[in-house]
């Protein structure tokens, strides 16, 4: 499964303010590296706009490349360029909040999400991301010299 994300889209679903906070990309991609590890997906985030040091694109891991269109072009024509390049469609997901770009991807045999969709998708398997991890954590023991050293500690009081 690879899922092809209108970052800017998704951002605005999640933060009507996004534009006006830099760091709102980073966040994204966060929670997106999260959602990777847990799903084990491809992803290629698209976003508008100049991207950071002039690399239009950025390999974050083998699995998640994250993509800036060339000036004059807009993230929904690089989608759309991206889905001619791909030869099986089938197993990607496209996720935007644009209907034209969604028909596309279903005409050329893609799947789509709205981006709203997916941001619950995304929360949901974050939400249960945190729960595992949170089961998986150890138990800390404390050991017979440790509680010496703070019972000397707390007597010296």
């Amino acid at each position: 499964m690879a899922y092809l994300i209108d970052g800017n889209n998704l951002m605005g679903q999640d933060d009507p303010y996004f534009k006006l906070d830099l760091n709102s990309r980073g966040r994204l991609i966060s929670r997106l590296l999260l959602f990777q590890k847990k799903t084990r997906c491809r992803l290629y985030l698209v976003f508008d706009g100049r991207p950071p040091q002039e690399e239009p694109i950025i390999r974050l891991n083998p699995k998640f490349t994250v993509l800036f269109p060339e000036p004059g072009q807009s993230a929904d024509q690089l989608i759309a360029r991206l889905l001619e390049w791909k030869k099986d469609r089938r197993y990607f997901t496209v996720v935007s909040s644009d209907r034209g770009v969604r028909e596309l991807a279903r005409s050329r045999g893609a799947k789509s999400l709205s981006s709203l969709e997916f941001l619950k998708e995304l929360k949901q398997t974050l939400k249960m991301f945190k729960k595992e991890r949170e089961l998986e954590k150890e138990e800390e023991h404390t050991s017979p010299l440790e509680v010496l050293l703070w019972s000397d500690i707390f007597s010296k009081r």
